[in-house]
């Protein structure tokens, strides 16, 4: 299918990630007729049914709104933990390499890094990291915190028996458990499971409404009444209270009650990206379960030994052509989210199909990867 655009007038396909994503006009419209107050004086009307409502999609007590993911999960470090402890994370999660080092500087905390190609927290080997007996010498582990999807799996969905195992450890142990769920939505439409099943283990859980659903601002922070009412304090001391928020939480309201359904498209799009890629040669794909198409140039690949060279890298040849993407060396990740429809789809497809198709593999170097 081809679009009816031309290429000069079509809008670049933007697949860098899924906050790029804009409000649609009834999302728009929803954030000029919102009712607000002054969520300082907790009378915001609009704010308290979003909190609400999150609160009830994941069955726990009570959520948060917050400006960003970013600051969703650092209350929640500063929840768990006190300076000196020790957070067990994956080594390639959100905390560790997206949140501009805040895990150290904010809350004095060590991070445990355990590595896996895939998202997963093993139970064993959380176990084996967990310092829980005061020796004298180590940082007492007081928090494990999963990713799921995992942004740095390629949107991998975490399975839930492992979870569970983890949790179990965690119980016995006096260990809290934090979910990065910034698309846990996701999740729950691509597996099945609902919003609740997947929040069940975990103490805390950050979610974002600026990704795959399309809102332009906020995450929330869910948990129990107690920890929430603490994290109401956490947020002023980080500067993340907001006056008239309920323009803000209208949006996602909105969201939640026409966005996530539809993200089955955004997966059903991703399947389709990542499969054409699979065809090309020297190009390594991560299977998408969810929206993020993950993909490698193999060492052979004539763009890669170009961008040796000092010529123009995959990105900036795409960005040429019209298509936006992320990557760096050989790796690289295409987002598919609200604003990418089939035609976008298509001439995503088309222009990287025709770039990484290695018409000249006469630079090529067999057998290096």
């Amino acid at each position: 299918m081809q679009s009816s655009e031309s290429d000069s007038a079509r809008r670049p396909v933007d697949l860098r990630s899924d906050t790029v994503s804009r409000p649609t006009p009834a999302m728009r419209a929803a954030i000029a007729e919102a009712v607000v107050g002054d969520d300082g004086f907790r009378d915001d009307p609009t704010v308290l049914q979003l909190e609400a409502r999150v609160a009830s999609l994941l069955q726990k007590e009570a959520a948060l709104f917050v400006p960003s993911g970013t600051m969703a999960n650092q209350i929640a470090l500063r929840l768990h933990t006190q300076p000196g402890d020790a957070v067990i994370c994956h080594d390639g999660a959100h905390i560790v390499h997206h949140e501009a080092g805040a895990a150290p500087a904010l809350s004095g905390v060590t991070l445990t890094l355990l590595p896996s190609e895939d998202g997963i927290l093993d139970v064993e080997d959380v176990a084996n990291a967990m310092r829980t007996r005061e020796d004298g010498y180590s940082p007492q582990t007081r928090l494990v915190c999963f990713e799921n999807p995992h942004n740095g799996a390629g949107g991998r969905i975490v399975p839930q028996l492992q979870i569970d195992a983890v949790a179990a450890l965690c119980r016995r142990n006096g260990v809290a458990l934090h979910l990065d769920g910034a698309r846990l939505w996701n999740a729950a439409v691509a597996s099945g499971r609902s919003l609740g099943e997947l929040a069940a283990p975990f103490t805390t859980i950050s979610v974002c409404l600026s990704k795959g659903l399309g809102a332009p601002v906020g995450s929330l922070l869910v948990g129990e009444r107690a920890q929430i009412e603490r994290a109401r304090r956490l947020r002023r001391m980080l500067g993340g209270m907001m006056r008239q928020a309920g323009m803000l939480a209208a949006a996602g309201l909105y969201a939640l009650e026409n966005h996530i359904e539809r993200l089955a498209e955004d997966h059903r799009r991703a399947e389709l990206l990542a499969s054409a890629l699979a065809e090309i040669p020297f190009v390594r794909v991560v299977p998408p379960d969810t929206n993020i198409v993950r993909f490698r140039l193999r060492g052979e690949h004539p763009i890669w030994r170009a961008t040796l060279r000092g010529e123009p890298s995959l990105v900036e040849r795409a960005a040429a052509e019209g298509v936006v993407l992320r990557g760096e060396g050989q790796s690289f990740r295409a987002v598919l989210h609200l604003d990418v429809d089939d035609d976008g789809l298509d001439h995503a497809i088309d222009v990287l199909s025709r770039l990484l198709a290695p018409a000249g593999t006469s630079d090529a170097v067999p057998g290096e990867t």
